[in-house]
């Protein structure tokens, strides 16, 4: 008996629950008081149930009215996003957007832009890396990533389309006990490199045999920007992070900057941060949503000056 359930039954219960009367769900879907009245009566025939009780002036749900509600509003969900994957196909929409980020990137554009997208394109599913480096140019050389965020000027090649997105101070730290804290007004070369710099790791072949923005004999090496952080944050090293991920830790004085000119203008470098993709490849609707949300945002990050 069930079998004969129908999707415009379920639609009718869900309208005549929300807008707590016969005559306002006629309204909201468009038919006549008298229609939306027959479909609850035979979904309520259909399932052997009263949905409604109808003694008082307006219809109240039943104890199983209520509980069959969530279930009808579970199934016209996952009805609803059925249509919408099925007419992103025929749109050519992406069934999933995979998306390498350089974690320099601030994480909140990042959410934010896709975010965006999604409201656009709810079907389209997001397989989202973070890693460092040459990983991000390297998922895409690979066929592995539809986009790449890559930060800073080393991670070029001609079958790789760039856009720049924004710059992304990077600050020279230490955590407030190490000893070049003491001396961070002023820290030369000879002083860095007598202590442990804390150093991303490449975990791909693209910068092999190159030490980029290394200063230091004695170097820690990780995988992640957590990890550096977290390394710095203990006292083991100092080494350079992105200001949007440490902004919290100077103004706690956890860290203190150093103003170390061999690094930049008081410690400080600006590295920019491009969306790309390959260029023997036409970017989709979800990921020219995701592209051009960026266009049309201002997203500098604040300036790394004091």
């Amino acid at each position: 008996m069930l079998q004969t359930l129908t999707l415009d039954q379920m639609r009718t219960f869900v309208a005549v629950a929300e807008a707590g009367s016969f005559r306002a769900a006629a309204a909201r879907v468009s038919r006549v008081q008298s229609a939306v009245s027959h479909a609850i009566a035979n979904l309520e025939a259909e399932l052997g149930v009263a949905l409604f009780d109808r003694t008082g002036h307006r219809p109240a749900l039943t104890v199983e009215g209520r509980a069959l509600l969530e279930d009808a509003r579970a199934i016209l969900l996952r009805v609803d996003r059925l249509r919408a994957r099925s007419r992103g196909f025929s749109e050519g929409v992406e069934i999933v957007l995979s998306l390498v980020a350089d974690g320099l990137f601030p994480i909140d554009r990042l959410t934010t832009a896709l975010k965006r997208m999604h409201e656009q394109f709810p079907s389209v599913s997001v397989r989202l890396a973070i890693e460092p480096l040459g990983a991000p140019l390297s998922a895409l050389q690979e066929h592995r990533a539809d986009l790449a965020i890559i930060v800073g000027e080393e991670f070029r090649v001609p079958q790789v389309e760039l856009e720049a997105l924004a710059t992304v101070p990077m600050l020279a730290v230490v955590a407030a006990d190490h000893p070049l804290a003491a001396r961070a007004d002023h820290v030369a070369v000879a002083d860095l490199a007598g202590h442990v710099q804390i150093v991303l790791e490449d975990p791909t072949a693209l910068t092999q045999g190159r030490d980029i923005g290394v200063l230091s004999p004695e170097t820690w090496r990780v995988r992640s920007q957590a990890a550096k952080h977290a390394f710095i944050l203990a006292g083991i090293g100092w080494g350079r992070l992105p200001l949007w991920a440490i902004d919290r830790d100077l103004d706690q004085a956890r860290l203190v900057r150093l103003n170390a000119p061999a690094l930049g203008q008081n410690g400080a470098t600006l590295l920019t941060a491009f969306l790309a993709w390959r260029g023997d490849q036409v970017l989709g609707p979800a990921a020219r949503a995701f592209r051009d949300f960026f266009r049309s945002e201002s997203l500098s990050p604040a300036s790394a000056s004091d």
